[in-house]
């Protein structure tokens, strides 16, 4: 089924949900008028239709190889890129001062989501240098800027980032890549870097890597850790791409899915590299790339979802299957009452996630115009539109395939691609469970105030609305507001067994309150809002009682009795 960009879905929840009116209003982001962002949305959509979606089935059946050295990409991917580098898809958000459009995060979220759901595979690469030209945007010295944004921006050049070595996954403090000065104001970077998405490519002219090392001497774990930007070829006098770099691609992994991406293990062999921030600060430099990707991922798993939906309604809209028991039906399997639970919950599930993330894309907006209270916000929901959005992505991917029933199973469909896709972004850029420990630790630390001031808001927005909708939600509120005091008393491990179903549990109220908007904006979408916060809202009691269990019964069994 061809895939359609949700452009009115966009405008119905920038204007209607997320308050994107507030962004606008800033002095930083006034030039974002609804005009705009209309007309940007409709061409990227346009885009995602005609030239990337096509390619998604090609990547998956003739994937990225490494040929003597070369990464070779997929049919059609080389053109797919230049469409969306030369539509600006690449730098929406980056500064133009060195050629970005300026425009809010949020805008960009809106772009990501469309090309992830045309092609989720292609629309790694720009999303890595997305992230890089953020990251180089607030570290880097000025002449990296100067020599670099400028290509990163126009899509001639792309970014990666490079953390993960064998025996350094989420412990990045483990990492043993060494940097060491070369005396000329360079560093001789030496090591293996594993899972780099886009680690190399056959249609950019460059290739810019981040990478974290350790500086000799350096203080041991992550206070040790600088970052280094290390080019596959060495830039000339006139900054075009020179000599080549000492570094390779060893080998490319064999994965369950996003075959069209290329994920290298990376290996320098004293390869030239530019120090980007100060030394043994690599991390600050890191986290901010790494934000940027966690949104990202956080709306990768929309984009699959989104696409599953789609294709999922269009085939029980055509499948003719048992006998309906209802007057007036479709003569389809729409007619079902199992089949329609299926496809209101994968709509729900995903307006849910889309919202969350475009809130999240908000307050990350308004944080950088200077709102202390947004930007703490922001913090607050990173995690969980992470998790949200990814977990949201491998059900509803998984339901297509059983909307679809034993033709789901069959390759042929493409359904089954979806779900290959999309299962590893619960894992990357910080595994689901890592971002429930980070909602349960760290952004606990200020004792629970921007979680507080959160589901205050929350709760008195859901008095507000007034009715059984809205009493349901303020209930479900103050029920997660019980769990964040029980939270904050417990020692950190005991957080730590129940962090994962509490966090979930905050998404549920958190999409009960973007359903809840959307009813109130007098639409037709007050039936999937009852929905939502009428059967699946109520799972957050079940949440909330398992992050009350702690951690205690977790060791219960012995590594004995789990392996018996």
């Amino acid at each position: 089924m061809p895939y359609r960009a949700p452009t009115a879905e966009f405008e119905f929840l920038l204007t209607h949900v997320v308050g994107f009116d507030r962004v606008t209003a800033t002095e930083r982001h006034a030039e974002a008028t609804p005009e705009t962002v209309r007309a940007l949305l409709g061409e990227a959509g346009r885009i995602c239709e005609e030239v990337i979606a096509p390619l998604n089935r090609a990547g998956d059946l003739q994937p990225s190889r490494l040929e003597n050295g070369v990464v070779r990409t997929p049919p059609g991917y080389a053109e797919g890129y230049r469409a969306m580098a030369e539509a600006g898809m690449t730098a929406i958000s980056a500064d133009p001062e060195h050629g970005g459009l300026g425009l809010p995060q949020t805008v960009a979220t809106c772009v990501n989501d469309m090309a992830g759901a045309a092609c989720l595979a292609l629309q790694m690469n720009p999303l890595m240098t997305q992230g890089q030209i953020e990251a180089l945007e607030h570290h880097g010295s000025d002449d990296l800027k100067a020599l670099y944004l400028p290509k990163l921006t126009s899509g001639e050049w792309c970014g990666t980032m490079n953390l993960t070595e064998p025996q350094a996954g989420s412990d990045v403090g483990a990492l043993t890549t060494k940097a060491e000065p070369a005396g000329d104001g360079t560093y001789r970077i030496t090591g293996q870097k594993i899972y780099i998405s886009w680690g190399d490519n056959d249609f950019t002219g460059n290739v810019v890597h981040l990478v974290l090392a350790r500086l000799p001497d350096a203080p041991r774990g992550t206070k040790g850790i600088s970052l280094f930007l290390v080019p596959k070829l060495i830039p000339d006098a006139a900054g075009n791409p020179g000599v080549a770099n000492a570094l390779k691609v060893v080998s490319l992994e064999h994965k369950l899915g996003l075959h069209g991406s290329p994920t290298c293990v990376m290996q320098y062999e004293g390869a030239t590299g530019w120090l980007v921030g100060a030394e043994n600060d690599g991390m600050a430099a890191m986290f901010t790339m790494m934000n940027n990707a966690r949104l990202g991922v956080a709306v990768h798993g929309v984009s699959v979802a989104d696409a599953a939906t789609q294709a999922a309604v269009a085939y029980a809209a055509g499948r003719r299957q048992g006998r309906p028991l209802i007057e007036g039906g479709t003569g389809t399997i729409l007619d079902h009452a199992d089949v329609r639970r299926m496809l209101m919950e994968m709509k729900a599930e995903t307006f849910a996630a889309r919202a969350m993330a475009l809130d999240l894309a908000v307050s990350i907006d308004l944080g950088h115009a200077g709102d202390a209270a947004q930007a703490a916000r922001a913090a607050v929901l990173t995690p969980i539109a992470k998790a949200y959005g990814t977990e949201t992505g491998i059900k509803v991917a998984n339901m297509g395939i059983q909307v679809h029933g034993g033709m789901g199973f069959i390759e042929e469909t493409g359904v089954a691609q979806y779900l290959r896709d999309v299962r590893v972004s619960a894992i990357y850029e910080g595994t689901n469970g890592i971002q429930a420990m980070d909602l349960a630790g760290r952004k606990m630390s200020d004792g629970g105030a921007a979680i507080g001031a959160l589901v205050d808001a929350v709760e008195a927005e859901a008095l507000d609305a007034g009715g059984d909708l809205g009493a349901e939600v303020a209930a479900m509120a103050a029920a997660l507001r019980a769990a964040t005091g029980d939270m904050l008393g417990r020692e950190l491990n005991d957080r730590f067994g129940g962090a994962v179903p509490y966090m979930m549990g905050f998404a549920r109220v958190m999409g009960a309150l973007y359903h809840l908007r959307a009813a109130r904006a007098g639409s037709a979408r007050a039936a999937l809002a009852r929905f939502y916060i009428t059967r699946l809202l109520p799972e957050a009691h079940g949440l909330f009682a398992q992050a009350r269990q702690g951690a205690a019964d977790l060791y219960d069994l012995s590594p004995d009795d789990l392996a018996a």
